[in-house]
């Protein structure tokens, strides 16, 4: 996927913009971020999920999704 796939598809969500956070555009619903990307580096994106669907993720597919480090991955950072 490339940035831009990753970015049409977080502005399609209903009541999502774009904005930025820490020098990455992040994507918000409610003023909370529910994606970002250039995180952890430039060829990656992150997104917040349910702990149940992110670990299905994990699971099923480990070569595509992977928690985010620390107590954030541990908050659905995937």
């Amino acid at each position: 996927m490339s940035p831009a796939d990753f970015r049409c598809i977080a502005v399609s969500m209903p009541e999502a913009f774009e904005s930025s956070h820490m020098a990455h555009p992040d994507f918000r619903v409610g003023g909370k971020i529910f994606a970002t990307l250039g995180y952890p580096d430039k060829d990656h994106g992150m997104v917040v999920l349910p702990p149940e669907e992110q670990t299905r993720l994990v699971q099923t597919y480990p070569k595509v999704f992977s928690r985010a480090k620390g107590a954030w991955g541990l908050r659905g950072c995937t």
